[in-house]
């Protein structure tokens, strides 16, 4: 039976050699990447049960990480680690959709219990997420950002996979357009738009067998649209 995958992201090379011979020696698959430019790489690649997440890295902070994470479907629990040990910080991360929460220092063992618990925790709500969701002959990887038809790949923009992995995630919601414009583009203000509208019919033409007719990408008219699947890989 193969080890359980953990990903460590921490751009403190000393403290990342520690808790890979720590984690090892508990039987885990530890993989480190010091930037979240190498940990999306990973994330593409391998399928791990737990993701270890400083908040200070070079490229971009955990917080965004973690966030991006969520809001692209993806459920691996998520245990921050950092310096910054206020509660302020701690209520943000829990907020933007982080498990759990440990301020440096802090003592092997309790991260190792710490971990063990999200694991039991993730095994109690269902199978191990994947990354992977299908419909119809569509199968999305919110992991390498990937979406293909029948086995073709399918191109597209960045605002429209964005779209199309927040009503994945919302499935079976009615998703407002203004919560859309939020979520994908980040308005605050929210303006007169067709920018939802146009990029929903992009998406139905790349994705449905009939955009005129849509069997998944539905329309509420005069309030949002749905995304009717249930069917998780």
């Amino acid at each position: 039976m193969p080890s359980p995958l953990i990903l460590l992201v921490d751009d403190d090379e000393s403290l990342a050699m520690l808790l890979e011979d720590s984690l090892r020696r508990e039987g885990y698959e530890p993989r480190s990447c010091g930037d979240v430019a190498h940990a999306e790489q990973e994330l593409a690649d391998h399928s791990f049960e737990v993701i270890l997440l400083d908040i200070m890295l070079p490229d971009r902070s955990g917080f965004e990480f973690c966030a991006e994470l969520r809001n692209r479907g993806i459920q691996i629990p998520v245990l921050m680690l950092t310096a910054r040990g206020d509660v302020t910080d701690r209520v943000t991360g829990l907020r933007i959709g982080a498990d759990d929460y440990l301020p440096k220092p802090f003592e092997v063992p309790e991260l190792l219990a710490r971990i063990e618990a999200l694991r039991r925790r993730a095994g109690q709500n269902g199978r191990p997420d994947t990354g992977l969701f299908e419909f119809g002959d569509v199968c999305v990887n919110l992991y390498s950002r990937s979406v293909s038809r029948s086995g073709q790949p399918i191109e597209l923009s960045r605002r429209e996979f964005q779209m199309l992995s927040h009503l994945i995630r919302n499935r079976g919601r009615v998703v407002l357009r203004d919560e859309l414009l939020r979520a994908v583009w980040g308005y605050r203000a929210l303006p007169y738009t067709r920018t939802v509208d146009v990029h929903m019919w992009q998406l139905r033409r790349k994705l449905e067998a009939d955009p005129q007719e849509p069997r998944f990408l539905r329309t509420v008219h005069g309030t949002g649209y749905l995304f009717a699947c249930e069917s998780n890989r």
